[in-house]
């Protein structure tokens, strides 16, 4: 199992309230006809295998619905589970259970299926020097949710979004003229950021590499560049290989010996985990 920092609960809470608010609108209708005093149990259960991750989001579904809500937990995030595995139980007013089900599993469905994806990449590459990272390709408004459950799967984060680190792209190489000017008014404008740099082919990366970035991203480069890229740069800088990585060719990239591998379709490709809840009046 993989330990990982949760995001502020406040960041967690927002999340929620978003959820619950855009399903809910002005009421449950349909919980509407089962007694308001009336209580129940129920369990999630596993449809197919995986990783887990957002716990805390579930929790906070159901607790934000009514607080005596309790939750017994099965499985920690970062746990891999089994089709017919129990996830958790629950216990609480049934409007509240009912009312609460379709968020928690959004959050629980959408999140280990990041996990499970990060978690297969890292598995990939083991016995490599490569890291996986994620990038900013995430799903609009959950992006620390996802970048949570990458780090569940065992994989890093790459940056959060555009204020923590630099990352020099060819449309900022257009706008500031060449590699080495973007390079130098990005020393000026953050120093005490992270500095990358992306390039597109081996001449770009020996422009880059003279101005002895803190990271250059190797993007779409072939097998064979990729190793020149490495012999080239061995020593000097970490590197970074991206662009149309896929489960099928992420251990050859590995191969390669570059340091990190930025994958998007660990949370931009993604296809919800099957959970399923069912409900026991009491």
């Amino acid at each position: 199992m993989v330990s990982a920092a949760l995001p502020p609960p406040a960041a967690i809470l927002d999340d929620v309230r978003r959820a619950l608010a855009e399903d809910l609108g002005t009421g449950d209708a349909t919980a509407a006809l089962v007694p308001a005093d009336r209580g129940a149990r129920a369990a999630i259960v596993a449809k197919q295998a995986g990783v887990l991750a957002g716990r805390a989001w579930a929790q906070a579904c159901f607790e934000q619905l009514d607080p005596r809500t309790t939750i017994d937990w099965s499985r920690n995030d970062g746990a891999r589970f089994a089709p017919g595995d129990l996830i958790c139980r629950l216990t609480g007013a049934a409007r509240a259970l009912l009312g609460g089900e379709r968020s928690a599993l959004n959050f629980l469905q959408t999140l280990s299926a990041t996990a499970t994806v990060a978690a297969a990449f890292v598995a990939a590459v083991a016995g490599t020097r490569a890291v996986i990272l994620d990038t900013r390709k995430t799903l609009p408004g959950l992006r620390l949710a996802q970048k949570y459950a990458v780090r569940c799967g065992g994989a890093s984060n790459h940056r959060i979004g555009l204020f923590d680190a630099v990352l020099i792209k060819e449309n900022h190489i257009a706008c500031a003229g060449s590699i080495a000017q973007a390079i130098a008014a990005a020393r000026r404008s953050s120093p005490g950021l992270l500095l990358e740099v992306e390039v597109e082919s081996l001449d770009e990366f020996e422009q880059a590499l003279v101005c002895a970035p803190d990271r250059i991203m190797l993007d779409d480069f072939s097998l064979d560049d990729l190793r020149e890229a490495v012999a080239r740069g061995r020593g000097r800088v970490p590197l970074e290989s991206s662009g149309s990585v896929s489960l099928d060719t992420v251990h050859a990239v590995a191969m390669t010996g570059v340091d990190f591998i930025s994958v998007g379709a660990l949370t931009k490709h993604v296809r919800a985990i099957d959970l399923s809840m069912r409900i026991e009046l009491q």
